[in-house]
């Protein structure tokens, strides 16, 4: 019987990978348009394939470094089974294939969205929700397809433990993790160095519209949007799915004894039967030709509430048929994750959409300068927390609750992870309605650059709003499943202790023990210092295109009369360098963090940093995203018309809030969720080198 569920979640990757190549080839059968956007369209391509071709030539060097150390302690110190460096290299190859995948179809379908909206606004979002379609779906297909084989290869061919199974497999986890964070991180610095160096020279200073083509800076930003907002958060989103799916797993082994097979195989059914959820949700999502956000967001969340309906119905015959009658009562940490997730997209969507008045309150503050409104937009992300932090609460001590906590522990914890695979089992839909933001964003500086008509530059602005929207609940979504992910995370690595010989008296986490409290103290502050390093980044990178910007302004004659073409090469070189540069110190210290900790205060300071890392790190993520959210469409609501619009005084504070808040949401605030899993995952990996240190050397 075992072997049959892992059959169905292969089958469950193969369905997902199958319905991504009929959406691509939907986009693909769609035109381009006129000749000059075939040209815009190919400019963007060209500068999105010259990066992620650099970027992953560095992160294979960096893959290769540490395949020869988790090698060496696989086969000459046998701390770890010979599978892992393996397995560690394959999560982070399906990683950036993920996010390689998202980008490709993005910046074919970018000119295309553009062109049907040209015809109507349904087409356009019909275009460009197939084209996240293909992002999502490949995304939970790889991600299935990685974990299915591993299981099968591992279980069934070399016919190891199930621990040492799920053991292994928890390293491909931060293979993704890795990839993740350098595609997040780096993708991040670009895009937003451009996007902030493109609206303060050419909307603040120069007074031309977004996406003008007289921008220098233009190609660069659109070329961001392809490698930030869909490759790197393509790497995050399959990082997430995975590794809620394995933490998931691995508890099952503790927490039900003799039946860990079937424990380990609930979270990947459900993934699996998630993915046939989207795909039925996906044929729901269509609007008319209003183009209220209200309206187009009701036509997606027509789809995500569909799949959500769905899975919830299956999850219980899952449960009582895999765990049997007895343990029935899990079902409900399942919900309590999918009824979590959508609150939480709710309360993000509150926030920073607006259609609601924390953002419209916010656009008013513009009216007294740039310095009120960004006052006003820590303020809001700041008081967003508190939201999030209560469903979320709620959502862990109800899932311990029903899975039997106060009576076994193992069970309690098992049920907290299974609500996270909950949130994430239809993220094929979700990361849809997501990686679709991008491609409308694009389209509409295509439009711009094209000189089409203004119909089709306020429909693709409509997508692009909604976009904006989608993309902070995406990010609420990741975030939410981030935090519920990490305490799995944590568990196992306990777990993992006790595998290598830890005992209750060796192990001591109370905040009274100084060693763990100064490990919570460290990982608290590594939030901080990971935000603060990604912020600088995007702010040196930024600086370099703006002084780029204003000498091609000076120097060159003829570009504001529209006569000669800016060098658009020039920034989109400079955001490369730049973007790669900066991206490698933050990855480097998420990696060296739990190493270095625990060398210095052992496997109790490694607990406490990782619970301080995902107290702070949950928090300050939701405040960067939503803060960011909120600035982006407090100036997409003053465009529209509202408190003097575009090239007023307060669209010109606005700008400026927008750009402050490119890195809170784009780079900084997501890359977080990525770091506090990270965390766990290297802590796992290097948890026998410390054990062996610290209690028998």
């Amino acid at each position: 019987m075992d072997k049959y569920l892992a059959l169905m979640t292969l089958a469950g990757s193969v369905f997902a990978l199958i319905f991504a190549f009929v959406m691509a080839r939907r986009v693909m059968n769609f035109s381009e348009g006129t000749e000059k956007m075939k040209k815009i369209a190919g400019s963007i391509r060209q500068g999105a394939n010259a990066y992620l071709k650099r970027q992953y030539t560095i992160v294979a060097i960096f893959f290769a470094v540490m395949f020869v150390v988790l090698s060496l302690m696989a086969f000459v110190f046998k701390l770890l089974t010979p599978f892992v460096p393996f397995a560690f290299v394959t999560g982070g190859f399906f990683s950036g294939l993920a996010g390689f995948v998202g980008m490709k179809i993005s910046t074919y379908a970018n000119a295309r969205t553009a062109n049907a909206c040209r015809e109507g606004l349904n087409k356009g979002l019909r275009i460009a929700f197939s084209a996240g379609s293909v992002m999502g779906f490949t995304v939970v297909g790889l991600g299935l397809l990685d974990i299915s084989i591993w299981y099968l290869l591992l279980k069934f061919a070399f016919k190891l433990p199930i621990e040492d199974v799920t053991g292994a497999m928890l390293t491909f986890g931060m293979g993704a993790s890795s990839m993740a964070l350098f595609a997040r991180v780096g993708g991040g610095i670009f895009t937003k160095a451009a996007d902030v160096g493109a609206d303060l020279v050419g909307k603040v200073e120069a007074g031309i519209p977004e996406d003008d083509p007289r921008n220098p800076a233009v190609i660069a930003d659109n070329v961001g949007d392809n490698v930030g907002a869909v490759a790197g958060m393509g790497a995050d989103l399959y990082e997430s799915y995975v590794s809620s799916v394995i933490s998931s797993s691995a508890l099952g082994v503790s927490a039900f004894m003799g039946m860990g097979e079937k424990a380990v195989a609930v979270p990947m059914i459900m993934a699996a039967i998630g993915v046939l959820a989207s795909i039925v949700g996906s044929f729901f999502v269509r609007t008319g030709e209003k183009t209220e956000q209200k309206t187009l967001l009701k036509a997606l969340r027509r789809g995500t509430n569909i799949s959500a309906v769905i899975i919830a119905l299956a999850a219980f015959p899952i449960i009582w048929f895999i765990l049997g009658k007895d343990y029935y009562t899990i079902y409900f940490a399942v919900l309590a994750g999918l009824v979590s997730g959508v609150l939480i997209g709710s309360a993000t969507e509150y926030f920073t959409s607006d259609s609601y008045k924390p953002t419209q309150k916010l656009a008013a503050k513009s009216k007294t300068g740039s310095a009120t409104i960004i006052i006003g937009g820590v303020g809001l992300g700041m008081l967003s927390t508190a939201v999030p932090i209560v469903i979320v609460a709620a959502c862990i001590l109800i899932a311990f609750g029903v899975s039997g906590g106060f009576d076994n522990i193992q069970r309690g914890l098992y049920g907290i992870s299974l609500a996270a695979v909950g949130m994430l089992s239809t993220l094929g839909i979700t990361l849809a309605t997501d990686a679709y933001g991008p491609v409308a964003d694009n389209a509409g500086g295509i439009a711009e650059m094209s000189g089409l008509d203004p119909e089709v530059r306020r429909r693709t602005d409509a997508l692009d709003s909604l976009g904006n929207t989608t993309a902070a609940t995406g990010k609420g979504f990741a975030i939410g499943s981030a935090a519920l992910t990490a305490l799995a995370l944590i568990a196992s690595y306990k777990e993992k202790l006790f595998t290598l010989g830890v005992t209750d008296e060796d192990l001591d986490i109370s905040v009274m023990n100084p060693v763990t409290l100064v490990g919570l103290f460290i990982g608290a502050c590594l939030p901080f210092v990971f935000a603060a390093l990604t912020m600088d980044a995007v702010g040196r990178a930024a600086q370099s295109i703006v002084v780029e910007v204003r000498r091609q302004f000076r120097e060159i004659k003829g570009i504001m009369e529209g006569k000669t073409d800016p060098d658009y090469a020039t920034c989109v070189s400079l955001c490369t360098k730049a973007s790669l540069h900066e991206m490698i110190l933050p990855t480097i210290i998420a990696i060296a963090a739990p190493v270095i900790v625990g060398l210095f205060l052992g496997y109790n300071g490694v607990i406490g940093m990782l619970a301080g890392a995902t107290a702070t790190g949950f928090l300050m993520a939701i405040f960067m995203s939503n803060s960011g959210g909120a600035w982006d469409n407090a100036k997409k609501y003053i465009e529209a018309g509202n408190f003097g619009g575009k090239g007023s005084e307060e669209h010109k504070a606005a700008v400026v809030g927008d750009t402050v808040g490119d890195p809170f949401k784009d780079t900084s605030g997501p890359s977080i969720n990525i770091l506090i899993k990270l965390l766990s995952m290297v802590s796992i990996v290097f948890a026998a080198m410390i054990v062996k240190l610290h209690l028998f050397g």
